[in-house]
């Protein structure tokens, strides 16, 4: 008898639009890894017994269960349920990716790898010594503040609706921001300044269908302008930042690059992102109204 596929899954509230299972197929079969990837939606407050219930010892005839991602609203629960942390995903008090493989699991975070490397490799944008302006605090942001820091720009503005809660994120990355010398401060969303190099907009405005949570007076002509949304929801944001004369991107390299991360983690393999994000935006195109 075959041996079962392993078994991964994106866990939130909802899932039902995520491409995750799509990238993770074209990565299993574009490095050989013998797994099958699903969505599970936890509806709005039974994360913890969906995943234990995930997690579980399968049924004979199904595989065992190693990994999952963690997505909205459940990034900052994942890693209260994990016995061990990654120092990235401790700092961002969130995470995205949990391994099974070790008792108790492994809890990480791969949101900011995920950023940076779509931001500099696959954008050509080098973050070292620009004005960053970062809009939200929640599980997006918190997850790509501190790889952010770790490429050295000069400033880094938080910018949030509820003061007190970016304060706090800036608060526990002041340490990392000083080894690296890197200016960072929260501020409020009509006091964030102006005319930043890169903009990313981690907030909930594109899922929420929001307006744009900031003037357009922080971009400038030949700014990089991201949101960490990816399909229709981003698209408001994306046309609002090139009306304004900036170079536009949504979440979808993110995504991709993030999920590569979390498929090294799991496998030890380190799939190629390029075709998997060109065959993806194909996707997408094809399957838009």
């Amino acid at each position: 008898m075959a041996t079962p596929p392993d078994r991964y899954a994106v866990l939130g509230h909802p899932v039902a639009h995520s491409q995750s299972p799509f990238i993770h197929a074209m990565f299993a079969r574009q490095t050989g890894q013998h797994l099958v990837y699903d969505r599970v939606d936890c509806g709005p407050d039974g994360f913890e017994d969906t995943l234990r219930a995930f997690a579980a010892p399968a049924a004979p005839g199904l595989g065992r269960a190693r990994g999952c991602n963690v997505t909205m609203p459940f990034k900052f629960q994942a890693p209260r349920l994990a016995r061990r942390i990654s120092a990235r995903a401790a700092l961002a008090r969130a995470a995205n990716v949990l391994c099974f493989d070790e008792p108790g699991w492994f809890a990480d975070n791969t949101d900011g790898v995920g950023l940076v490397r779509d931001i500099e490799h696959n954008a050509r944008f080098a973050l070292a010594g620009r004005r960053i302006l970062l809009v939200g605090a929640g599980g997006a942001a918190a997850g790509v503040l501190g790889p952010l820091i770790e490429r050295a720009p000069a400033e880094i503005v938080v910018a949030n609706r509820t003061r007190n809660r970016c304060g706090a994120l800036v608060d526990a990355h002041q340490a990392l921001a000083s080894d690296h010398r890197v200016s960072l401060r929260a501020t409020g969303l009509a006091d964030c300044g102006v005319a930043f190099d890169l903009v990313i907009n981690g907030s909930a405005s594109s899922v929420q269908g929001a307006p744009i949570p900031v003037a357009a007076s922080v971009l400038s002509a030949g700014s990089l302008a991201i949101d960490l949304m990816y399909g229709a929801g981003a698209m408001p944001f994306v046309q609002w930042a090139q009306g304004a004369g900036a170079v536009a991107r949504d979440g979808l390299g993110m995504l991709v690059e993030q999920a590569a991360q979390a498929f090294w983690l799991w496998r030890g393999v380190r799939p190629e992102t390029a075709p998997v994000l060109s065959a993806l935006r194909a996707h997408l195109a094809t399957a838009a109204p």
